[in-house]
């Protein structure tokens, strides 16, 4: 029954940062888009010769790529896994899927950890058009990380050594 309780909460709550997560990225989208048309009639038609249009789309890409990671995470899209894990018998394919999540959210503590130091890095860098410095930029890694470990973690607890790739929607309803 607690073990019931726990999974339910732990989808809640991935379910919950997906949300948000998925909606960051969206607007990071719309923004990398427009900015994008932005530098093509720049560049085309007006010739304002606009120098931050390429390096901002650059930033909104990165930090777009990496938040997307939790959110593949929080619906188990990653299909090598899912294709490997699916085709073992299921008492294997709950230890291996330990696995694999326990290496993964290594991974993800690592790079957020060491990826804090490398924006604190940034903040002595400059950015080479906007002269801002690269601490913002630069904490797309921690920051995606950290995202990605936490939603790995509270996937692992609403899967329960079961792999479930779901379409968070049904998990609303």
């Amino acid at each position: 029954m607690a073990l019931r309780r726990v999974e339910t909460a732990a989808a809640t709550m991935s379910r919950s940062l997906n949300w948000v997560v998925e909606r960051v990225i969206a607007v990071l989208m719309l923004t990398l888009v427009l900015d994008v048309w932005l530098g093509v009639i720049d560049r085309y038609i007006f010739h304002w010769q606009l120098p931050w249009p390429e390096e901002l789309a650059r930033y909104l890409m990165i930090w777009s790529a990496l938040l997307a990671i939790s959110a593949g995470i929080a619906r188990r899209e990653h299909i090598g896994i899912g294709m490997v894990v699916l085709s073992l018998p299921m008492p294997l394919q709950r230890s291996i899927l330990f696995l694999v999540d326990l290496i993964a959210l290594s991974a993800f503590l690592y790079l957020a950890i060491y990826g804090f130091d490398f924006a604190m890095g940034g903040m002595s860098r400059q950015a080479m058009i906007f002269g801002m410095s690269l601490a913002l930029p630069y904490a797309a890694v921690p920051v995606a990380s950290l995202l990605a470990a936490i939603q790995l973690l509270l996937v692992a607890l609403r899967d329960q050594g079961r792999f479930v790739p779901i379409d968070i929607a049904e998990g609303a309803e």
